[in-house]
């Protein structure tokens, strides 16, 4: 058994600096951000969300500008294979997360919990 939910969209940003991402989203969704550990401020910014809603990240990539989303998880690997059942591929494995693809051809992300309530929270599928 493992548990999953809906966590981040994510809004992939092909810029030379994450602060031009952070200098239009936070105004353009009117929430204040938050620039991400030190290890990740170069890559990674918050929006600070209203609690109880998924999060929503900036994130600087190289690839093409997109938006995709994150499923959070207790098990990546149980997730990622009751995902592949439905269809969707495994597009590459990091050490915390993996990529995949599903049948309609959008990319999405499945990673370890990222809101604080994971643990506690109704709002949690449980698989078998």
């Amino acid at each position: 058994m493992h548990r999953s939910r809906f966590a981040a969209i994510v809004i992939d940003s092909q810029v030379d600096d994450i602060n031009t991402a952070n200098q239009f989203w936070p105004q353009a969704l009117g929430m204040p951000y938050q620039v991400s550990k030190e290890e990740w401020a170069s890559r990674y910014t918050h929006l600070d969300v209203p609690a109880g809603q998924p999060q929503v990240l900036l994130q600087k990539v190289s690839h093409e500008s997109r938006v995709h989303i994150d499923i959070e998880t207790d098990n990546i690997e149980a997730e990622v294979a009751r995902l592949s059942t439905l269809g969707a591929s495994v597009v590459e494995r990091f050490p915390r997360w993996v990529v995949m693809q599903a049948p309609t051809g959008h990319k999405f992300c499945v990673v370890n919990p990222q809101r604080d309530d994971f643990a506690t929270a109704d709002n949690v599928n449980v698989w078998p």
